[in-house]
């Protein structure tokens, strides 16, 4: 039996679908200019950025911060 998680913004937001939206809506170089990572600088792309953020929680929880800004309330 799952846990319901009515306080938490993230709860059943998968990172891809998160990367996919924060790619989309600033795409890579403004990503890189937000969140200090190589991943959005050196050759980006989206395999080896969700690769990334998969192995590493500081950039991860950066990431979904940016995420959680930029979605509408």
């Amino acid at each position: 039996m799952k846990k319901s998680q009515p306080n938490n913004p993230l709860h059943g937001v998968k990172l891809a679908e998160i990367l996919e939206f924060l790619i989309d809506n600033y795409g890579y170089d403004k990503l890189a200019e937000r969140i200090n990572i190589n991943c959005f600088k050196s050759n980006p792309s989206y395999k080896s950025c969700l690769k990334f953020l998969r192995k590493t929680p500081w950039a991860r929880k950066e990431v979904e911060e940016l995420y959680l800004d930029s979605i509408p309330k």
